[in-house]
């Protein structure tokens, strides 16, 4: 009985040695083929290289191409229109004014000048000229005629030289003492006027 059971246990022995045999093979043959993908896998992909030329900072870039010429079309050529004016024939009119025609304006006439008249001083309020020291060192000396023109109220309201002394400040100092002195006013159609009159002073050394 013990020498018959001997042999069923040495095949089994074998199939599970082989067994394990073709396990780990299979592992194996497994292992190898997941870690060789995984190789591929993992390798980079291929780099690609471009040369690119410098470019000098000191060189400007190139300027653009200049616009093209274009040559305008003149404008088309319109003719004008021909116009007709048809015009009436002359007639023979009398033309009536209804009003005559107005008279031209008045011309303006200039008023009229005060009248000239022979001054004559009134009270004694009118002083002689003083004769400037100046003209006295210099010899200067002279009539002058002044031309006052004397108000209804008998004062100046206006003065002017007629005639020089020939010494500007001989004249002045009559002139600016007379203006101040009372006259009596012109008469004219027993009227107080205005009038310009005339007076004459001379300038003398003692």
């Amino acid at each position: 009985m013990q020498l018959g059971q001997a042999k069923p246990d040495g095949g089994r022995r074998a199939f599970g040695i082989g067994a394990v045999i073709v396990f780990h093979a299979v592992l194996i043959w497994a292992l190898v083929n997941g870690l060789a993908r995984k190789a591929i896998e993992l390798l980079p992909p291929p780099i690609e290289t471009k040369i690119i030329k410098e470019q000098k900072p000191d060189e400007p870039p190139p300027p653009p191409p200049p616009p093209p010429k274009l040559d305008t079309p003149p404008p088309p050529f319109v003719p004008p229109p021909e116009i007709n004016i048809a015009t009436p024939p002359p007639t023979n009119t009398i033309t009536v004014q209804d009003k005559a025609p107005a008279p031209p304006p008045p011309k303006p006439v200039a008023p009229k000048p005060p009248p000239s008249f022979p001054l004559k001083v009134t009270g004694r309020g009118c002083r002689a000229p003083e004769y400037p020291p100046i003209s006295q060192r210099l010899g200067e000396e002279g009539s002058v005629v002044l031309q006052l023109l004397v108000g209804t109220d008998g004062k100046v309201t206006d003065s002017k030289v007629q005639t020089s002394s020939g010494y500007k400040r001989l004249d002045e100092a009559a002139r600016k003492a007379l203006s101040l002195c009372q006259f009596q006013p012109a008469i004219v159609d027993g009227q107080k006027v205005p009038a310009w009159g005339a007076i004459k002073y001379t300038f003398r050394p003692e």
